[in-house]
Order: C-alpha cells, then structure tokens, then sequence
C-alpha cells in the first residue's frame, strides 16, 4: 500500500492521537470532599473563614473584611481589616478551617 505521507509522519501522528485520547480519560481523585474543593469566586476558603473567624474573637470585633491572602501548602497567610478603620491583622489559616499566628500588624508605638 502507498502511502500519500511518509511513514514516520503517519507514525507519529498515531502516537499522538493516542497520547491525546488516553489524556482525556485521566482525572485526579484525592478522596476529598466537596468542602475541600476550591471555593465559588467571591467565597472565601476555609482557610480564610477560619481567620476571619479567629480575629473576630480576637480583637472582639465583628467589623472585620478579608484584605487578601497568599496560599502556601504549609498554610494560607491571610491579612484581615478590623473595625471602620481596617486595622491590618495577620492570620495564618489551614484547609481545615484552623488557625495560628493571629497578630496586628499596626504599629501600636507610633505616635
């Protein structure tokens, strides 16, 4: 049989293809559940409840706003705004909902 294309051509667009189609199939399941999957835009995560939670006790201020947060494997560092003036506090979250490090990063000193 003659081909129209060379036969490394054919070859290797085969082994493409079929690279392609196996691809396709694959999905990552880490056994976790709905609650560990990411958050609708806008929600905040777990991680980020839990300092917004956490801070709220803290400072004993329910006037608090999430300014941002910077994920990390070894936990979520979050900076919430507290009270009309949105005091920055820091707040390390985790993705069960838990928390450490909670400090203002106000210069309390400062005249």
């Amino acid at each position: 049989m003659k081909y129209p294309y060379p036969r490394f051509v054919v070859t290797a667009t085969l082994a493409a293809t079929a690279a392609l189609f196996g691809l396709a199939g694959c999905t990552e399941t880490t056994g976790g559940t709905q609650a560990d999957s990411a958050p609708a835009p806008g929600t905040p995560t777990l991680a980020e409840q839990g300092c917004l939670r956490d801070v709220t006790r803290q400072t004993n201020n329910p006037d608090v706003v999430l300014l941002s947060s910077s994920y990390s494997e070894a936990g979520t560092e979050v900076i919430v705004g507290v009270g009309p003036q949105r005091a920055r506090w820091r707040c390390i979250g985790y993705r069960d909902g838990t928390t450490a490090d909670i400090m203002s990063l106000t210069n309390e000193g400062a005249l």
